[in-house]
């Protein structure tokens, strides 16, 4: 039941719409503790006096920069597709047939 004020989603009735919160908790707080980390690592790198500001040629640093992202992506696809695929199960059964 909705109420007011509410932050979340109202709880979910059928098992497309639980998936549905399930995924989107679980986007939501990967999100947020990457924003967290890098506002962390930004906050660090700004106050600490000692880090050199000028990275030329490293290479580790150009993988991880590429790296990462894909990684990140690839987290959030797996589940994001097992959702789809499962709700499009749910409005288009294909376990029986009608015969006439």
């Amino acid at each position: 039941m909705p109420n007011w004020k509410m932050i979340s989603f109202q709880d979910p009735s059928s098992p497309a719409a639980d998936n549905l919160n399930l995924f989107y908790n679980f986007t939501m707080i990967f999100m947020i503790s990457i924003v967290t980390l890098t506002l962390m690592v930004m906050i660090d790198i700004r106050i600490n006096k000692f880090v050199n500001r000028y990275l030329l040629k490293n290479h580790n640093v150009e993988i991880m920069w590429t790296g990462l992202p894909i990684l990140i992506l690839l987290i959030i696809a797996f589940p994001s597709l097992k959702t789809l695929y499962f709700i499009d199960e749910i409005l288009n059964p294909t376990f029986f047939t009608v015969k006439s």
